[in-house]
């Protein structure tokens, strides 16, 4: 997986002004609703996502932008972030109930997103949340990113697909799809 800093460190500058308390709200209630006490973010930048989950979880982050961590740790003291990347989680086999990524997977490529999507599988105790940028096709969007099909990617593991649907503009302004998958 090719790391371009230079283009992370701007991202991670501009992220808080990409807060959206819907999502995180929407995170939030959906992952208390599935009676998990434990979320993973991949890719949480400066934590933005996991703001609105209360101290009775167990938070973690992972994220490779050094400046980004830190102001997620600013942010949320009592949550675990750390360094790491998608291909390789620093977590125990089904040791994290709800292992989630929000605009991820569009930026990886094909053989990062295949390492990532096992090990989202391996790590996750109950249930997977991705939220990205959907076409039936995969394509090129601009230099940086991909156009994903998440859930075709799912359907060689043990997983029951629970919703596949485009996220509401209202929670998600960038049309992204959802899906959420439990793990079996």
């Amino acid at each position: 997986m090719s790391y371009n800093k230079e283009f992370w460190d701007k991202y991670a500058d501009e992220n808080e002004a990409r807060y959206n308390e819907e999502f995180a709200r929407y995170a939030r209630n959906l992952a208390t609703s599935l009676h998990c006490t434990s979320v993973l973010e991949i890719g949480c930048g400066t934590g933005i996502d996991l703001r609105l989950f209360p101290d009775t979880f167990q938070i973690h982050g992972v994220d490779l932008n050094d400046s980004a961590l830190e102001i997620a740790k600013g942010k949320i003291p009592f949550a675990n972030f750390k360094k790491a990347s998608i291909a390789d989680l620093p977590f125990e086999d089904s040791s994290i109930d709800f292992v989630f990524t929000h605009q991820l997977l569009n930026y990886l490529d094909d053989d990062t997103l295949d390492k990532g999507i096992a090990e989202m599988y391996r790590v996750a105790g109950k249930y997977i949340m991705n939220c990205e940028k959907f076409e039936e096709t995969e394509k090129q969007i601009d230099e940086h990113h991909k156009f994903r099909n998440v859930y075709k990617r799912w359907l060689n593991y043990n997983v029951r697909i629970v919703s596949n649907v485009d996220m509401h503009e209202d929670i998600e302004p960038d049309k992204s799809r959802f899906t959420l998958l439990k793990k079996l």
